[in-house]
């Protein structure tokens, strides 16, 4: 017979059994509708996709602790209204906060991986669960935005390069779904790098996942053309910011510096940008982030009207254009978080071998962690091996790196060798 029990996510047990969520089981990495809580590992996963969940008692572990509450029974009194997530600060404020904090790395990156897989998994099941809404006709609940945001802030504090890897390494599939999610991760990176509190790293990863959520309203055959376009089409594309707004104003209140970074981050520096056409400071600091993170991340993207570029040109591409269309001291910090090699990056050895970036040596930003991909020859490794270039630097062997190279050098697709 079910017995079944409303329960708040974080006060599930290893034990429980979860017969119901607060959403479809569809969309989510559970296979079966129905779990036995085998770890802390299960309860984050569902912390990052659902605020409630419902318990079987008579099939697993029943509590007795706060968050429980009997479907069947009448409220003693009436709960005390939320207390509000978000908060608002000002751009003097953010920018005054700028080394605030102090990121050391908690963990090291091969422990971090596999918090950074789950983490990665919910947001990226939220992302096209909130994207697939939008594209039907429904609003975006943004307080939903933050909770689904939280684990991957969570695990870039712990070790910035394990969440990055992965992201680097996922798939391409729509083009919409992974931008959101990438940008929302570089733009805590980078609050991460410059110093901002966890809170704002949050509030940084919300605004970045919602950028482009007005393209979802834009006709997709006009995202999908190749020609240049006519004064209409480029109108109609611009109007995309106003159309992400309006939908985020109707899925909730946010705080006005992550509706200013939605709003701005086409602003251009020189005044060249849209919808207002603002210049220098008149752009608040996180839409001067958000420019930088979102067009980093366009470029390293294959999209149908332009080929993603290798991701040391992009930041040359960033460099060149600061001052210009970037603020130049958001796009030299930038610089820095991303390192001269970032994460993801294909690089020739010394040695002649290829390799891909898997971590930063803070220490000496040239000598990266790599995964040796081919022998001297170019060919495919049967098996990868790991290499430190900061420890071989200093042995009888030293290698060290002789170039970037560019996207699917020699043949080479990390997504497809590692996945």
């Amino acid at each position: 017979m079910l017995d079944e029990r409303k329960l708040e996510v974080h006060a599930l047990e290893v034990g429980m059994y979860v017969c119901r969520l607060d959403r479809p089981w569809e969309g989510t990495p559970f296979l079966l509708q129905g779990l036995t809580v085998e770890s802390d590992d299960d309860i984050r996963t569902l912390a990052g996709l659902c605020r409630h969940v419902f318990i079987d008692i008579q099939r697993g572990l029943a509590p007795s602790g706060a968050g429980l509450q009997r479907l069947d029974a009448a409220p003693a009194r009436l709960a005390p209204p939320p207390v509000p997530r978000w908060r608002s600060y000002g751009s003097d404020e953010i920018a005054a906060l700028q080394g605030s904090t102090v990121y050391p790395e908690r963990v090291e990156f091969e422990q971090e991986l596999q918090q950074a897989r789950e983490a990665h998994a919910q947001v990226a099941v939220f992302a096209e669960r909130v994207l697939d809404g939008v594209r039907e006709g429904r609003a975006v609940a943004v307080e939903e935005v933050r909770s689904a945001v939280e684990p991957m802030v969570r695990s870039l504090v712990r070790n910035a390069d394990a969440f990055l890897w992965l992201d680097a390494l996922r798939a391409q599939g729509d083009y919409a779904y992974r931008h959101a999610l990438s940008c929302s991760a570089l733009a805590a990176a980078f609050g991460r790098h410059v110093g901002l509190p966890e809170p704002l790293l949050v509030d940084l990863a919300s605004g970045a996942l919602l950028l482009d959520i007005g393209k979802l309203r834009v006709d997709p055959a006009l995202l999908a053309s190749t020609a240049a376009y006519s004064e209409d089409e480029r109108a109609r594309m611009q109007a995309h910011v106003e159309q992400g707004l309006a939908l985020i104003d109707a899925g909730g209140e946010v705080p006005e510096h992550v509706r200013d970074m939605i709003r701005t981050h086409h602003e251009r520096i020189d005044g060249g940008g849209y919808p207002g056409g603002l210049e220098g400071d008149a752009i608040p600091l996180l839409g001067r982030v958000a420019a930088v993170v979102d067009a980093y991340d366009a470029m390293t993207s294959e999209r149908p009207h332009r080929p993603a570029v290798a991701q040391h040109v992009a930041l040359q591409t960033l460099y060149r254009a600061r001052g210009d269309q970037f603020a130049a001291e958001i796009v030299e910090q930038f610089m820095q978080c991303m390192s001269v090699y970032p994460i993801g990056a294909l690089v020739e050895l010394s040695s002649g071998e290829v390799a891909i970036v898997t971590a930063q040596n803070a220490a000496r930003r040239l000598q990266p962690r790599v995964m040796v991909l081919t022998g001297p020859d170019k060919q495919v490794l049967s098996q990868f091996h790991s290499l430190d270039l900061m420890v071989r630097a200093h042995s009888d062997d030293p290698v060290r790196i002789a170039s970037a190279l560019t996207r699917g050098a020699y043949g080479l697709d990390p997504v497809d060798l590692f996945l």
